[in-house]
C-alpha cells in the first residue's frame, strides 16, 4: 500500500485517530500536514515521529470552524508541502448531551461547523490540486451516531449527517477526476474523546473494563480505524468511491 510522492492533510491529525491515520500514512510513503487546534505539543510529536520515519511533515493550528483559519491552512500546506491529494477530515467536538429543547442554538453551529462546514470548505480549497494529480482521495471520518442515531445528541448527530451527505455529494461530483470519497463511521475507540464519553455516559472511568464484553474482546483502538482509512486511499481500493466502511467489530 505505498503512497511514497502523495501529500496527505488530515485535520485533528496530531492525537487520538487522526494521529494513528497520520502515521499510518506516513508509514506507507505519503508526506504529513497535521492539523491541530489547541494541543501543540501533541502535533508536534506527531510530526517528530513522521519525520523519524523519513516523511516530510508540517503542523499548522487552524480551527477548522473558521474560514480564515482554513484558508491559510491550505495555503501553507500547498507552499510547504506541494499539491494535497489526500485529505483526511477528522477534526470533530461532541455535543453536551441536552435535548432539542434544552440545546442552545450556538452548540449547535459550532459543532456543525466543525464537522461539516470545515470539511466542505477544506475540500473546496483543495479540490483544485487534486485534480492536477494522478489520483486524489477524501475520507471523512463520521461515526455510529449516523446509524444509532441516539437521543440528547442533536448537533453531534445533524452534523455528522451534514459531513456524509458532503461525501456522496462530493463522490458523484468528482469521479470524472480521479477523486475518491469515502466515509470511516468508527463506534466507541480508545482515545481521549472515547474516554470522556463513557465516564460521562456510563459512569466508567476505564474504558478497559469494556474490553470484555466488546467485539473482538477489546475496544476499537485508534490503529484499526487507520488501517481503514490507509485501505481506502490506497491502490488496493481504486474501484471504490461513495463507500461507507463502519469499524465497530460488527456492533
Amino acid at each position: 500500500m505505498t503512497l511514497e510522492g502523495r501529500v496527505a492533510l488530515v485535520t485533528g491529525g496530531g492525537r487520538g485517530i487522526g494521529r494513528a491515520i497520520s502515521l499510518a500514512l506516513a508509514a506507507a510513503g505519503a508526506d504529513v500536514a497535521v492539523n491541530y487546534r489547541r494541543d501543540a505539543d501533541a502535533a508536534r510529536d506527531t510530526v517528530t515521529e513522521i519525520e523519524r520515519l523519513g516523511r516530510r511533515a508540517i503542523a499548522f493550528p487552524a480551527s477548522v470552524d473558521r474560514a480564515e483559519d482554513d484558508e491559510l491552512m491550505a495555503e501553507a500546506v500547498l507552499r510547504d508541502l506541494g499539491p494535497v491529494d489526500i485529505l483526511v477530515h477528522n477534526a470533530g467536538i461532541a455535543s453536551r448531551g441536552h435535548s432539542v429543547v434544552d440545546t442552545d442554538p450556538a452548540e449547535l453551529e459550532r459543532v456543525w461547523r466543525t464537522h461539516a462546514f470545515g470539511a466542505f470548505l477544506l475540500s473546496k480549497l483543495l479540490i483544485p490540486s487534486m485534480r492536477a494529480r494522478p489520483r486524489g482521495d477524501i475520507v471523512m471520518i463520521s461515526s455510529l451516531a449516523t446509524v444509532n442515531w441516539g437521543p440528547n445528541s442533536s448537533p453531534y448527530n445533524m452534523a455528522k449527517a451534514s459531513l456524509e451527505a458532503l461525501a456522496w455529494t462530493l463522490a458523484k461530483e468528482e469521479r470524472a477526476n480521479d477523486i475518491h470519497v469515502n466515509v470511516v463511521a468508527p463506534g466507541l475507540v480508545e482515545t481521549e474523546m472515547g474516554r470522556r464519553l463513557v465516564k460521562g455516559a456510563m459512569g466508567v472511568d476505564d474504558i478497559h473494563s469494556l474490553d470484555k464484553r466488546s467485539p473482538f474482546g477489546h475496544v476499537c483502538r485508534p490503529e484499526e480505524v487507520a488501517d481503514v482509512v490507509l485501505f481506502l486511499v490506497s491502490e488496493q481500493a481504486r474501484y471504490l468511491t461513495g463507500q461507507k466502511i463502519r469499524v465497530d467489530g460488527g456492533g
